[in-house]
């Protein structure tokens, strides 16, 4: 057996790596939205200049 067919059967399909990869970026954007989320529930103080600005900043990420 050559080295080629080797890695070719060794290797995941690409199609496999592709999803594998889609579930990471959703679970991902789905922490990053709990963090922020949970950061806006208890966080900012209405009243803060700087808090405000925070959370208008944060709000971008999602």
């Amino acid at each position: 057996m050559h080295m080629t067919e080797t890695r070719t059967h060794a290797s995941p399909p690409c199609l496999d790596v592709a999803q594998q990869l889609q579930t990471v970026e959703c679970a991902l954007r789905n922490a990053k939205q709990a963090l922020i989320h949970d950061h806006m529930d208890h966080c900012p103080d209405a009243d803060d200049r700087h808090d405000r600005a925070e959370l208008k900043a944060i709000c971008r990420y999602l």
